[in-house]
């Protein structure tokens, strides 16, 4: 029975693959390329958290260049070439092992650099970063840090934190790996709990906010944070 059975099936199986390929081709292929674009190029990443505030805010869709360090195999973290270094300031998607999930931090060491933080405030190869008082919220101090190649924002608190992640170091970045920081310092699981993150672990570079909803607030768009460039 089996043998009298089989091929009629597989010609009806065959024959409905054919016309599914037929009918659907241009969508198959559209949503290959949508995949593929997605894997190895460029993607969107929520911001879900505080840990990079005030740069960053829950709800933020920020937009990742997947090209910005290397060309990878897509789906793999296997990389074909290097394009460019990962540099302090830059704000970086991780996929961290670690972890086990990913990450949005701001690098802030590069390999070879020795890294030292008193009381949040940093030192990078000897030097002190620059910082300055912006605004004070409640029991929040926007400040603005300035390190070796630019300046941008962080936060610090003035109320009762674990004081242990405030102070790290010296130590020296390895080889091919990076010290990150959350721009929120104390409110943020970054190098300081995880350690160095290496290259590979890298997805890309963000530097602007596509489109933010609000949590808080029934989800509502935040129309001031639409194509926000992130600094």
């Amino acid at each position: 029975m089996n043998e009298l059975h089989n091929p009629p099936v597989l010609t009806r199986l065959r024959t409905n693959l054919h016309q599914f390929w037929k009918d659907n081709r241009h969508f198959t292929l559209l949503l290959l390329c949508i995949v593929f674009f997605k894997s190895a190029i460029a993607d969107l990443s929520s911001i879900s958290g505080a840990s990079m505030q005030p740069t960053l805010l829950d709800g933020d869709k920020v937009w990742v260049n997947k090209l910005a360090y290397d060309i990878k195999i897509p789906f793999t973290e296997i990389s074909l070439a290097e394009i460019a270094d990962p540099g302090r300031g830059d704000v970086v998607i991780i996929d961290s092992k670690r972890a086990d999930k990913r990450l949005v931090k701001r690098i802030v060491g590069v390999p070879g650099d020795t890294i030292y933080m008193q009381n949040n405030a940093l030192v990078i190869n000897g030097e002190a970063a620059g910082y300055e008082v912006l605004e004070r919220d409640g029991d929040a101090i926007i400040i603005l840090e300035e390190l070796p190649e630019g300046a941008h924002q962080a936060q610090v608190s003035q109320g009762f934190v674990n004081r242990s992640t405030r102070s790290y170091g010296p130590t020296i970045v390895p080889d091919d790996q990076y010290f990150v920081l959350g721009d929120n310092r104390d409110n943020s699981a970054d190098s300081r709990v995880y350690s160095f993150i290496p290259r590979e672990e890298l997805i890309g570079r963000s530097s602007s906010v596509v489109f933010s909803l609000d949590s808080h607030n029934n989800y509502l768009p935040r129309g001031d944070r639409f194509l926000e460039i992130i600094e």
